[in-house]
């Protein structure tokens, strides 16, 4: 299916205390909340119909707005813009929610610690790197990327370096969802382990995209490391996420 390589989360989920302004974070929940009220995904609009097609609809727009790895290489200029456009995309409510839901928790930190113009710039070209990689590794697919999980696995992995021992209240399904606090050092390398562990095992034609996650989660850390170094890592922030789980 055209919209099936759709990313999930696997460890936490949550809420926190703000930071005192996240203007950027917030608008890009809003706007990918926009896009997909009036896509076809959603359902909501009735200019896209409905039964099958509402169906056609929906694959037609994966196909426009999603990365189709085999497209992104042949060379069509307009395929080069699909990496960033796929980032506002989303395949169902689910991966929507999911999704803005780690924005919103790990977001605003990493933007008030980078700056709103430098979030911004870090969150679109670690997200466009992200897919750009897992296109590459399945170079003859025909399967559709869409999501901001590159982007946001980014900026887990900056939060990772910036904020250590910030302290995340996850919910474990495998733990009848207990919420247990750990610092992030724990519940992110884990995390990534989890994606890593899944990746390996996904054989042809995956409906989950763990290879963009793991890129996009190293490409934050390596990148919140060379532009800050050790001497500026926040080790006791302020206010510290709690977290729980899903894309």
């Amino acid at each position: 299916m055209l919209c099936s390589v759709i990313s999930r989360w696997s460890t936490t989920v949550g809420s926190a205390v703000r930071a005192q302004s996240a203007p950027v974070t917030y608008g890009l929940i809003g706007v990918c909340c926009l896009i997909f009220a009036i896509g076809p995904a959603a359902g909501l609009n009735p200019v896209h119909g409905t039964g099958e097609g509402l169906l056609a609809a929906q694959q037609t727009y994966f196909a426009r707005w999603g990365v189709v790895p085999a497209e992104l290489f042949s060379g069509v200029p307009r395929a080069a813009l699909t990496p960033a456009t796929a980032l506002f995309v989303h395949g169902s409510w689910i991966h929507l929610l999911g999704n803005m839901l780690f924005l919103y928790v790990f977001g605003a930190m990493a933007e008030e610690r980078l700056g709103h113009l430098e979030f911004a710039l870090f969150y679109l070209g670690c997200g466009y790197l992200a897919l750009l990689g897992y296109a590459a590794a399945n170079a003859s697919s025909t399967q559709t990327l869409v999501g901001a999980s590159g982007s946001i696995s980014a900026v887990l992995g900056a939060f990772l370096y910036l904020f250590p021992r910030a302290r995340v209240t996850s919910l474990f399904p495998f733990l009848f969802f207990l919420p247990l606090r750990f610092p992030a050092w724990v519940v992110l390398p884990f995390w990534a382990t989890l994606q890593w562990l899944a990746a390996s095992r996904v054989a042809t034609g995956p409906s989950v995209a763990y290879l963009a996650h793991l890129v996009g989660f190293s490409l934050g850390f390596l990148y919140a490391w060379v532009r800050y170094g050790r001497t500026t890592r926040v080790k006791t922030p302020a206010a510290a996420p709690e977290g729980e789980n899903q894309p």
